[in-house]
């Protein structure tokens, strides 16, 4: 193919040439020729590779299955999809022969192109084919455009890779199904979810990182280390949290609570269902009900909270207050409940029932740069505790908006200097923000290198507008306060699930849900082992006794799988000598200490963490 033009290049992406031409980008400068090309994967350069991508899975799909009727196929966070229906149930051994046949097509190097025609064109394309014709309702306007490559071809913006031979490092992942448009009520459509990169290693790394997952999946570890379950007859999405469960999120709990205390946070509780009335106040009962439970008491219709603002906003009606006073800091481990469907439910990851760690802070428009920097300071601490690396993104002003410009302004520049102050990494999403005021969201990176939204902090100019809140300034005329909602972890559910696939169940000796655990050899040696887990015990430390019948070596295997920090073998010697056998799981050694020696090593452990 030397000699002839298959696309066009421009900062290291890869298009059609059509597209690069409607794009503005110069022919006779970037002019690809021959097929010895590479290309990077920015962003969009792999998001090109993997819509291209998606359209060799469904040539696939159609050359094995010749019924098949395609809805749409786009690129998503987790790689590409695409929605079809066929009267063959397609299975997930049914993959590794699309798979096959995607890889012969892509040999095939079939040049993919553009074509344009207006809306009766497209119509009758495609006649017969109502998937087609669903998509093509949704799009406004005369202009569609179609892309083929060989015998097969689909509607599609575009744009896309030159030819099919630059598709080569790919992998489909998983089956799932889906409702036509995302609508429960139409019909129920097969999907088929992929990844592909521009290198064999980036595919590689990729696939190590899928099967490591797997292995530090919190569902499967949950189970293991007996930390939560799911119980149908309880109901989808309502956790029941376990004794190692509760420990290990007390523990957190506890820490961030010595935390708020010394931040200058109040303790407060709203209650967990609330008049309807004041969910149509704040807008809920308007723009969220549909996430929402309602019940109704002696003929008054109640809200199942969904969040927590609505509560702190009464605590803080409930007295006049003056510049004075503010800010005002308020805290609460809020119990929500939220309708999510069933499809999106995943572990502990998304839930009906979770707890966030929430806080409001009431201050003036003055105060939000000062009360944003200790946000991200004491998210600073947490992140750094728990091993975290972490980003922020900055979100402005959206097309629709409430308050005036000027405030848009002020409240974005104080998140901002606040954020370039403290040094964080961020990026600027413009337009992201709600419509009541930008936000801040944090982003953590786990060991696996996947980023989880987590905590934020969101400016609020709107909440105290409805709820007419108040303070008296210095001259004695009355203001509005700003609201600013703040949660570092999001929620105990969601970051207890990231935290454990982050270590691989392996936590940190802080937090972890049995800190030691005392295994004597026999009998005899049970009083010890028992003296010295009452003092453990006194001493703010989590521990197991085990002498079950079993053999010596079968509980401590049964310790390590259920990865507890510190195994102690408590034998004859030990008794005689007052010492303790011990077996490091985070250091991965053996030694023996004195037994008062091992206690204060413990306690040491515990205050060296703080936020």
């Amino acid at each position: 193919m030397s000699g002839e033009v298959i696309g066009i290049k421009k900062a290291g992406v890869l298009y059609d040439v059509q597209s690069a031409q409607e794009l503005g980008y110069l022919r006779g400068e970037e002019i690809i020729e021959g097929e010895r090309i590479s290309f990077g994967e920015s962003p969009e350069a792999l998001e090109i590779l993997r819509h291209s991508c998606a359209h060799l899975l469904a040539q696939a799909i159609k050359q094995l299955y010749p019924d098949a009727q395609f809805f749409v196929g786009p690129v998503v966070e987790e790689g590409f999809y695409y929605d079809f229906k066929t009267s063959v149930k397609i299975s997930e051994e049914d993959l590794e022969r699309i798979e096959a046949r995607m890889l012969e097509i892509a040999k095939r190097k079939h040049t993919i192109t553009k074509i344009h025609m207006n809306r009766q064109e497209a119509l009758k394309r495609f006649e017969g084919d109502p998937l087609k014709h669903a998509v093509m309702s949704k799009i406004e306007g005369d202009h569609f455009s179609v892309y083929t490559q060989g015998e097969f071809e689909d509607l599609c913006r575009g744009p896309h890779l030159p030819h099919t031979a630059f598709l080569r490092y790919f992998k489909l992942t998983k089956l799932a199904g889906a409702y036509l448009g995302g609508d429960a009520s139409q019909e129920m459509l097969q999907r088929i979810y992929g990844i592909a990169f521009a290198t064999k290693e980036s595919l590689k790394d990729y696939l190590f990182q899928i099967e490591e997952a797997k292995k530090r999946d919190h569902r499967k570890l949950g189970q293991e280390l007996g930390l939560f379950r799911f119980d149908e007859e309880v109901g989808a999405g309502l956790p029941i949290w376990l004794p190692n469960g509760m420990r290990l999120r007390q523990r957190i709990e506890n820490l961030l609570s010595a935390a708020l205390f010394k931040y200058g946070y109040e303790p407060v509780r709203g209650p967990e269902i609330l008049k309807s009335s004041l969910w149509k106040i704040s807008g809920h009962y308007d723009n969220y009900k549909e996430n929402m439970y309602f019940t109704t008491i002696d003929e008054t219709e109640y809200g199942i909270k969904p969040m927590n603002c609505v509560g702190h906003i009464k605590v803080y009606q409930h007295a006049l207050h003056s510049y004075r006073d503010l800010p005002l800091r308020f805290y609460e481990y809020g119990v929500v409940h939220r309708h999510e469907q069933s499809g999106v439910l995943h572990g502990l990851l998304r839930v009906r029932e979770f707890t966030q760690d929430d806080a409001h802070i009431f201050c003036r428009f003055s105060q939000i740069k000062d009360e944003v920097r200790a946000i991200l300071e004491f998210t600073k601490k947490v992140m750094s505790a728990f091993g975290f690396s972490y980003e922020m993104e900055l979100s402005t002003k959206p097309d629709k908006y409430i308050g005036s410009d000027l405030v848009w302004e002020e409240a974005t520049k104080a998140l901002q200097e606040a954020l370039e102050e403290q040094g964080v990494f961020f990026k600027i999403d413009e337009g992201g923000g709600a419509f009541y005021g930008p936000k801040i969201d944090i982003k953590i990176t786990d060991a696996l290198k996947r980023k989880w939204q987590c905590g934020t902090v969101q400016v609020d100019m709107n909440l105290p507008e409805r709820f007419d809140l108040n303070y008296t300034n210095e001259q004695g005329v009355s203001e509005r306060p700003v609201m600013i909602h703040r949660a570092i972890l999001g929620s105990f559910e969601r970051f207890i699930a990231v935290l454990t696939e982050h270590y691989g169940g392996n936590y940190p000796f802080f937090i972890a849900p049995v800190q030691v655990a005392l295994v004597p050899v026999s009998e005899d040696q049970a009083p010890y082992a028992k003296t010295i887990q009452a003092q453990l015990s006194t001493a703010g430390i989590f521990t197991e006794f085990v002498d079950k019948n079993e053999t010596l070596g079968k509980r401590i295997r049964t310790l390590e799988k259920q990865r507890v920090p510190l195994i102690v073998v408590v034998g004859a010697k030990e008794v005689e000598q007052q010492s303790l056998a011990i077996r490091d799981r985070l250091q991965g050694k053996q030694y023996e200490l004195d037994a008062k020696e091992f206690i204060k090593m413990c306690q040491k452990n515990m205050e060296e963490v703080s936020f």
